[in-house]
């Protein structure tokens, strides 16, 4: 039965579902008649143009397919890369100096978000993308938490002003919201979010000096970051902020993007908090965008693809110097590591000095800060970075010394593929899709935390294997269709054991989410996005089960 909903004046051409039954107070809190207006005419003003950034994504992917052709810098846009007068403006006192935020947190885990904001990280990557799963309670009660923490609705959590910044990540533009239509059509996901976020906490952030700041995942051109600086304009106007009030870190998750980070940064130079490295969404892209190409094989990513490997440190050194060229910060990648709860542990010391290890990679590449996932891990890396570091960042280290070239971010390492690479990213991928199918975004699964990213090159990897009839470097068999379907039985019979919920219903989910990761990895064609796919599968399946 539908919910009761106090009254609001209808708004021309939208319609919108009824919450949740237990989420009535979230919704006409959020889903006021003004804010609906809002939406509505953010949404209106720039529909046309999300279309058109979907239509150049798909005239570039053909170009890469049909034509043969390859990322490159861009020509027409070198006078931008060769002024060397402009810079981003500088970002605000409390952006200024984040060493170690906290990554992939979910609003809509209240505990986990109170957690965080009690935390001493400097930052809180608040994530309504990667670490977090798009449904109509999901979003309602993560944007609430949001409104209440803003609002210092929450007992005995500090004022807004004095708890971690608040770096607002809405959801990527291959996402819909499927519970509210604006004129016919249904609403893309990161205007649902940032229109919801603006409109009920964009003015108290500003006056707080806590924002508004956001994340903007899976960008893939400047044209796409020229999009984004529109709608900060447009939004900053209508609510009345001044121009530049808004500050928005880029992440750098695509190979396309690595061609453009000047550009990138030059659309958004009044609206700049830098740019993000994300590695595991980059290396996918490499699939997604030249998969079905030999030259880019990805070999075993649990054994060969790290920071250390030519194309990702690449990608990270001139991400690096490119921020510190135009006086922008350049954030690292996250720590997904989880530490045991014993500091006296054997494993405790070794996962702790891994994480120091890569993490000191990134402090000596020039980053100005990084995430980690683990509470725990926020001390000991912020005392890794006051003590290998001079200041609040690093935005004086200009890195002279890197000379990327296009050759350089192309080239995917050497290495081979591992049975075991092969069914950790099986597991990884149908565990995904099943907490993805009950409402959540991320996992733990062998003391780390994993979530869409990591499913993203998981899945990736197992339909480049099949498509390339790779073979196993420790096990004479290929990699075939029919391999990975024996496997994916073997591995799904294993993962009742991983899963302690495991009832009926929940052996019902596992299989379902087994068959959808078949399924995918064996189509003929790379399906792009795995979260589109899974959000169209959610929505039947809630219908129908």
């Amino acid at each position: 039965m539908a919910a009761t909903v106090k009254p609001f004046t209808p708004v021309t051409g939208v319609e919108i579902e009824p919450p949740p039954e237990t989420l009535k107070v979230e919704f006409q809190t959020l889903l006021t008649s003004e804010a609906i207006q809002f939406l509505a005419e953010l949404v209106s003003t720039f529909d046309e143009d999300v279309e058109e950034i979907f239509q150049l994504r798909i005239v570039k992917k053909l170009g890469l397919d049909r034509l043969g052709g390859l990322p490159e810098f861009l020509p027409h846009t070198s006078h931008i890369r060769e002024d060397q007068s402009w810079k981003v403006q500088p970002v605000p006192r409390r952006l200024v100096n984040r060493h170690v935020d906290l990554g992939d947190v979910s609003p809509a885990n209240t505990e986990c978000f109170l957690k965080a904001l009690c935390s001493t990280a400097q930052g809180i990557q608040t994530d309504f993308d990667d670490g977090h799963c798009p449904t109509y309670f999901n979003q309602l009660q993560g944007l609430f938490n949001v409104y209440k923490a803003v609002h210092n609705q929450f007992p005995d959590i500090p004022p807004i002003s004095r708890v971690p910044v608040l770096m607002l990540r809405p959801r990527a533009w291959n996402v819909v919201e499927h519970n509210l239509m604006i004129n016919g059509r249904e609403v893309p996901g990161p205007l649902f979010d940032f229109g919801l976020l603006m409109y009920h906490c964009g003015r108290i952030l500003f006056e707080n000096e806590c924002g508004p700041f956001f994340y903007l995942s899976k960008v893939e051109s400047h044209l796409e970051a020229r999009l984004w600086n529109r709608i900060f304009v447009w939004a900053q106007k209508k609510l009345g902020l001044p121009i530049g009030s808004i500050k928005a870190t880029v992440l750098i998750e695509n190979i396309l993007a690595a061609f453009e980070m000047e550009e990138i940064l030059y659309e958004l130079r009044d609206h700049s908090a830098g740019l993000n490295c994300g590695i595991w969404d980059y290396s996918a892209s490499f699939v997604n965008k030249m998969g079905h190409r030999q030259e880019f094989l990805l070999p075993d990513r649990s054994k060969y693809v790290n920071m250390e490997k030519m194309f990702l440190k690449s990608y990270m050194d001139l991400l690096v110097k490119t921020c510190h060229k135009r006086g922008a910060l350049a954030t690292g990648g996250m720590a997904a590591q989880l530490l045991p709860r014993d500091k006296e542990s054997p494993e405790y010391q070794r996962i702790l000095a891994n994480v120091t290890r890569l993490k000191l990679l990134e402090i000596n590449a020039g980053v100005d800060g990084f995430m980690v996932f683990d509470l725990d891990l926020v001390e000991p890396m912020t005392k890794l970075f006051l003590k290998h570091t001079n200041g609040p960042n690093q935005l004086h280290i200009l890195r002279e010394d890197v000379n990327v070239t296009a050759s350089d971010l192309l080239t995917v390492p050497s290495g081979g593929v591992t049975l075991n690479g092969l069914k950790y990213n099986i597991g990884v991928g149908i565990l995904f899709i099943e907490v993805w199918l009950r409402g959540q975004g991320h996992f733990y699964f062998r003391g780390q935390v994993e979530d869409s990213a990591t499913a993203e090159i998981s899945r990736s990897q197992v339909w480049q294997w099949i498509r390339h009839g790779v073979k196993l470097e420790d096990d004479d068999r290929i990699v075939t269709r029919n391999l990975v379907q024996t496997l994916v039985k073997e591995i799904e019979t294993e993962l009742q054991d991983v899963l302690h919920h495991c009832t009926d219903s929940s052996k019902w989910q596992l299989a379902v989410a087994s068959e959808i990761f078949l399924e995918i990895v064996q189509k003929r064609d790379f399906p792009e996005f795995l979260t589109t796919y899974l959000n169209l599968e959610h929505t039947f399946l809630s219908a129908n089960h």
